[in-house]
Formats: C-alpha cells, structure tokens, sequence
C-alpha cells in the first residue's frame, strides 16, 4: 500500500520543470515590475527636480534684476537697512552710501522722514545710531529721522521698521540698501506689512564681476527660500540668524 501511495505522490520530471518554469516567469515578471516603478519613481523625482531647479533659477534672476532698477515713489518713509560700522564709529562703505542715497531721495521730496535700522538697541555704535547721525550731519532735521535698532538681520530690520511705520500710521516706504539685497529685503518687509518698494544704492550691477554678482544673487535666493521653510518648521532658526546677516558682507 505505501509503495502505491508514494507512486501516486511522485512528481514527473517533466511536470517539476513546468512548475520551475512558471515559478522563473512569476519572478521574473515581479522583478520587471518593481523596475518598472523604479523608473517611474525615478523620472518623477528628476522632474520634481528639474522644476525646483528653474524656479530657483527664476528667483536668482529676479533678485539681480530688481537690483538694477530704481522703483522709488512717492512713500512715508525711506527705510536704510543697516550695514557695518567702523570700530571709530564711522559708517562703513555701504552703510555710507545708503545713507548718502537716502538723503538724497529725502532732498528729492519724495518721502518726508527716513528711518534707520539696525545694531544693538541704545548702542551709539549700532548701525541705526550711525546712519541717524550721519544723516543729521548731511542736512536732515532731527525730528525727520527715526531709529529703529534693536536688531542684527534683515528679518529684524523688518520687524524693527515696521513697529515705526505702524506706530506713526505710515503705510508705504522706500527700501534702500545694495541692490543684490533688496529682493530678499522687500520680501520681508511685506512679510511684516510693510508697503515697500526699492531703491538701489546703484543700478550698475555690472560694476561686480559675474562671478561674485551669481554667488551673491544665488545666496539670497536661498536665504529666501530657507526662510520660507523655516516659516513651516524645516529648518533651523539658527542658521535662518546667519543667513539673514548675509548682507553686510555684500561688495
């Protein structure tokens, strides 16, 4: 009986190499799916890519070509963002010529009072304190500038100015700084609900070699864009701090 049985049982060879075939086809057929998907996966995510990468292409354009046009109108107030400051107290090179540009838009009328930002608060050697002298020893009444310290970035230059703007009713200003920082300066400033537009200390880009205008242009665009991030939680505020602080090394 258990010989009858056991021949019963017994697979033929032929019957063994079928199902092995099978066996092989089945796999074969996962394996060419799971490729399949992977190329799928792949090719959306060079897409994904490819798309982030051109808008972040079209965001370094926008910010050097803002950079080269002089958009000042008729404002409340002409807002200088800080920059450094020489260990004598004298404003530095660019914090000078934003200083001299502001004034000169004040004597042009178009905006009646000027607001510097920047520096430690009560710190006669903030960048707020220096540009609110140097702009009184070039002919601006006392009562005509505004300091607005108490802040070490762009983002806290923002919110500085527009606790002035809000506390005077004012509702639109001129931003003046270099014309690589503005895009991102304007941005903020319409973060803090602020009306801003922007004025260059020049609109000669040109002046800068392509190599150094590309690296500044493309490190603000990622400082707006690591900032937008922060806004959801993504990156760490710290490093959002050092990124903001970017402009006072600007040429």
């Amino acid at each position: 009986m258990s010989q009858w049985v056991g021949a019963a049982d017994a697979v033929a060879p032929g019957e063994q190499s079928a199902r092995a075939k099978d066996l092989g086809a089945e796999f074969c057929a996962i394996i060419a799916s799971m490729r399949q998907a992977l190329r799928i996966a792949l090719r959306s995510v060079v897409f994904v890519a490819a798309v982030l990468l051109s808008a972040f292409v079209l965001l370094v354009g926008q910010v050097d070509a803002l950079g080269r046009r002089d958009l000042a109108r008729p404002a409340d107030a002409i807002v200088v963002l800080g920059a450094r400051v020489q260990p004598d107290g004298r404003p530095g090179s660019d914090l000078a010529s934003r200083t001299y540009h502001a004034v000169d838009l004040w004597n042009a009328g178009v905006a009646a009072h000027i607001i510097c930002t920047g520096g430690f608060e009560g710190d006669p050697l903030s960048a707020a304190a220096v540009c609110a002298r140097f702009a009184a020893e070039l002919g601006v009444p006392g009562d005509r500038i505004w300091v607005a310290d108490g802040s070490s970035n762009t983002l806290e230059d923002a919110q500085q100015a527009a606790a002035v703007v809000a506390e005077n009713g004012w509702r639109a200003v001129i931003l003046v700084s270099h014309p690589l920082h503005l895009y991102r300066a304007r941005w903020l400033f319409e973060r803090a609900g602020v009306d801003a537009v922007t004025s260059p200390t020049s609109t000669n880009t040109a002046r800068i070699i392509l190599p150094l205008r590309l690296w500044y242009a493309t490190r603000e665009a990622g400082a707006i864009v690591l900032t937008a991030l922060n806004g959801i939680g993504v990156v760490p505020s710290g490093l959002i701090a050092s990124l903001q602080g970017w402009s006072a090394e600007l040429p």
